[in-house]
């Protein structure tokens, strides 16, 4: 049978009070007789029975977060901001992985509320499910990652994912390309959308229109729709084809970067390459990868942070905007020249 807190207090000689005090108020209870409920505990090999605490409490020491794709080391990173405040505040984390899918979020929203867990951060899925304003209703905190919130009543961390866009386009444009490529063009998701939108008014303030701009539109942003971008550019006539590919994420690049180098395509000298979010994998890229650097951990930090502190008496919503930066490196670092068959500035 598993060991009770019964058979602690009577190895111990002590209430089940003070058992109870050393494992939930520590503080409370005199060193000499805490060590002596500690001693007990370690030899019967008691392990306290969380669900039954948690049954008590009416929620568990655990939060709960959500993300898009675990296979992208960007949400690895923020997942690791997560738990660096939630296991300082001696809480754990469970993470959930929607695969961009609105049901699969859904399930796992309903999995968390099951669960009782203190809060969720989570990046949602292009549409906010219903789930998460019912959470908020029975008074379990709701923080976004990596997506600004609608109005001030709610909690977000996020990028100027607009201003993401413009820094590699205006990159680009600046090293002599005049024809761009942007992959990533058909995801619904708002920060996605963002960056399009950032890299098409960079290409309409220097050019006027955006003629010299070809959207590619993967239904999923992969290293394996990246290789099919790229497959596409390459088939295309060399008078039309883009000199330079700014992708919506690292993976996608990685995928272009990949496919590229199988096609014999020089890269930069023949096609540069711009991806976003500046994963580790990124910089170790074979042509190592130029890219618009999120402060991952960060985002992952602040969420948590500000989830923490939605309990406490007088919190404000906060909606934080974390400015990205570009880091240059070989994939677009070749300056070119015009040419007869590119367009004219």
């Amino acid at each position: 049978m598993p060991v009770s807190i019964r058979d602690v207090a009577l190895r111990a000689g002590v209430s089940l009070g003070t058992v109870s005090n050393v494992l939930n108020r520590p503080d409370q209870v005199a060193e000499g007789t805490r060590e002596r409920v500690l001693q007990a505990i370690g030899d019967l090999g008691f392990v306290r029975n969380e669900s039954a605490r948690q049954l008590r409490a009416g929620t568990s020491r655990t939060l709960g977060l959500v993300v898009l794709d675990i296979a992208n080391p960007f949400f690895t990173d923020v997942a690791r901001g997560v738990e660096d405040v939630a296991n300082d505040a001696g809480l754990a984390v469970i993470l959930c992985n929607s695969d961009d899918r609105p049901a699969k979020e859904s399930a796992y929203l309903d999995l968390l509320a099951e669960q009782r867990v203190q809060g969720v951060l989570i990046t949602p899925t292009a549409d906010l499910s219903p789930n998460l304003e019912s959470m908020r209703r029975r008074g379990t905190p709701v923080v976004l990652v990596d997506r600004r919130a609608s109005g001030p009543g709610q909690c977000s961390v996020a990028v100027d994912d607009v201003l993401g866009g413009r820094l590699a386009a205006d990159h680009l444009i600046e090293r002599g390309h005049r024809r761009l490529a942007f992959v990533g063009g058909s995801s619904g998701l708002p920060q996605i959308q963002e960056r399009h939108a950032g890299v098409v008014a960079a290409v309409r303030e220097r050019w006027g229109d955006e003629e010299a701009l070809t959207v590619f539109a993967p239904s999923v942003l992969t290293v394996e729709t990246g290789r099919q971008a790229a497959a596409q550019i390459v088939g295309m006539p060399a008078a039309q084809r883009p000199t330079a590919v700014i992708c919506a994420n690292d993976l996608l690049a990685l995928g272009v970067l990949q496919e590229m180098t199988r096609h014999g395509v020089r890269v930069p000298e023949e096609c540069a390459i711009v991806g976003y979010d500046d994963i580790d994998f990124a910089a170790a890229a074979a042509v190592p990868l130029t890219s618009v650097r999120k402060p991952r951990r960060e985002l992952g930090r602040r969420a948590a942070e500000l989830l923490l502190d939605e309990s406490a008496e007088g919190h404000v919503h906060e909606q934080i905007v974390f400015e990205p930066v570009l880091v240059v490196r070989e994939s677009s670092m070749t300056r070119r020249t015009s040419s007869r068959a590119d367009r004219t500035a």
